[in-house]
């Protein structure tokens, strides 16, 4: 009762009208700079730091969360309609959405995706006032073979359900876990695959990874077969959402809250391992498997309230114990440091007009996003009107220039060309492209936390299975690698007892 009065206490300060235009400024930045490949939510936020200098801290916060969510929702769009990922969380989108897109349907997509970001974040921010103590406890209990064993578990369930055969799927992974080598050791300091170059030892970005794979591959790919047929215009399609596709789509909406919401509570990855693990989710779960692959409305759907929900999910580390889970949370942490405040488990008492606006601010945000994005899902769906040969040489632009605002390098430039070549190369032999880039994301934490737990165990293998929940997530893993071939003995028996 004391959460929900002072959450009433922080919609009396987010909706004062100067708030208001801030969080309003805030939606539409983020929405605007996530539709940039490369400019991010961390990188936005970080940008536009020292531009708040001069305003109230509640003020600089409640703008800060509209960027989060409208950058979150910017990378999706691009995602959708042009296969290029604004940010690593909007990956997933580009799945299903982009082919969505190419058979006209991506005013459908951009619609599944805004009211899926309004209901995961709603929900996630629900979750976020009336669990937030508790989800902290369990953060602060979980330890190195935990993460561990949740980044195995992320591997194992993004090979075994993409592409034509797990073969593939496991090669493309190991692709993006080679990538992920590249820089130095965190531990050591040495440095690896960098063929002595100083600018390869800060390692590969995961942007100009997922920018190179996903555009620049897909940028070649379709200019390799233009030559075969005549280039025309993408259709657009009928701009709104019709009733089979709420059927098929309002399940998945409530499903992604609550796998985005503790993962992004606790240090695995942020955004990504639960929009792939709800892209698993909703595939298992679809009654349309034949569309996998081809443009499902559910993979849409579920990844992005996965992630809207695990953007709410962060802010409880962060304001309850100071531990930043994502880049954009450790921006923020560092911004309530230029304010001379110390996220931490005295925050609420200490500022609870700031702690409880900015929440209250969560739910504003949510609303003007869903208002703005909406009713613009055609109006952004129109660019696929624009020829291909005139819209892969922009994607191809954007591309470079996104990878270039990365690090302000050159060789930023060779190496996302490198990488748009294995994603063409990827293509050609029928490699899927997600696995590689969760590899880049998640293989450099997983080599930590294995580390780690090792060194815990003085080098014990048996380090990595002593806690109840790394066990758990282990049989997991087990019950996943094993269920294919269970399903095909029990088909197979059936078989014979019919004959």
């Amino acid at each position: 009762m004391n959460a929900l009065n002072s959450l009433m206490d922080g919609f009396g300060t987010a909706l004062t009208p100067l708030n208001l235009l801030w969080a309003a400024l805030g939606v539409l930045l983020g929405t605007a700079i996530g539709v940039l490949p490369g400019i991010g939510p961390a990188m936005a936020v970080a940008l536009l730091l020292p531009v708040t200098y001069g305003l109230d801290p509640v003020a600089a916060f409640i703008m800060f969360a509209g960027i989060y969510y409208g950058a979150m929702f910017g990378g999706s769009t691009t995602s959708i309609l042009l296969n290029t990922p604004g940010e690593s969380a909007a990956v997933v989108a580009a799945m299903e959405g982009n082919p969505m897109a190419k058979a006209g349907r991506g005013a459908q997509a951009l619609a599944a995706a805004a009211i899926g970001h309004f209901a995961g974040g709603m929900i996630g921010t629900i979750l976020l006032v009336a669990l937030a103590p508790t989800v902290a406890d369990l953060a602060v209990d979980i330890g190195a073979p935990d993460y561990f064993a949740i980044m195995v578990l992320a591997f194992i369930a993004v090979t075994s359900v993409l592409g034509s055969s797990r073969i593939r799927g496991l090669a493309s992974l190991l692709i993006g876990l080679t990538i992920g080598l590249v820089g130095l050791d965190q531990m050591t300091g040495q440095q690896r695959l960098t063929f002595g170059s100083l600018q390869l030892a800060d390692g590969v970005d995961v942007v100009i990874v997922a920018v190179g794979l996903f555009a620049i591959g897909e940028a070649l790919w379709v200019a390799a077969h233009l030559r075969r047929g005549a280039a025309e215009p993408i259709p657009v399609g009928r701009p709104w959402l019709g009733r089979s596709d709420v059927k098929r789509t309002w399940k998945s909406w409530l499903r992604g809250p609550l796998i985005g919401f503790p993962f992004g509570a606790i240090p695995a990855g942020g955004a990504e391992i639960p929009t792939f693990l709800s892209y698993v989710t909703e595939k298992r779960l679809s009654k349309h498997k034949d569309e996998w692959g081809k443009g499902a409305i559910e993979g849409v759907a579920g990844p992005e309230s996965a992630a809207s929900a695990s953007a709410a999910g962060t802010l409880v580390s962060m304001l309850t114990l100071g531990l930043p889970t994502t880049a954009v949370a450790a921006v923020m942490l560092a911004a309530f440091q230029q304010y001379g405040i110390q996220p931490g488990p005295l925050l609420f008492e200490r500022e609870p007009e700031l702690v409880w606006g900015l929440i209250a601010s969560l739910f504003v945000g949510m609303v003007l996003l869903l208002a703005l994005n909406l009713p613009l899902a055609p109006v952004w769906a129109k660019l696929l009107r624009i020829p291909r040969p005139y819209l892969y040489a922009g994607i191809m632009f954007f591309a470079a220039v996104g990878a270039y605002a990365v690090g302000g390098e050159v060789v930023d430039l060779v190496i996302l060309l490198v990488i748009g070549l294995i994603g063409f190369g990827m293509r050609r032999y029928g490699l899927p492209i997600l696995p590689a880039v969760i590899g880049v994301i998640l293989g450099p934490n997983a080599e930590q936390q294995l580390r780690r737990a090792l060194q815990i165990s003085d080098g014990k293998v048996s380090g990595l299975v002593n806690t109840p929940f790394s066990v758990t997530v282990y049989a997991v893993i087990v019950l996943l690698l094993a269920w294919p071939l269970v399903k095909r003995l029990v088909v197979r028996g059936r078989t014979r007892a019919n004959a």
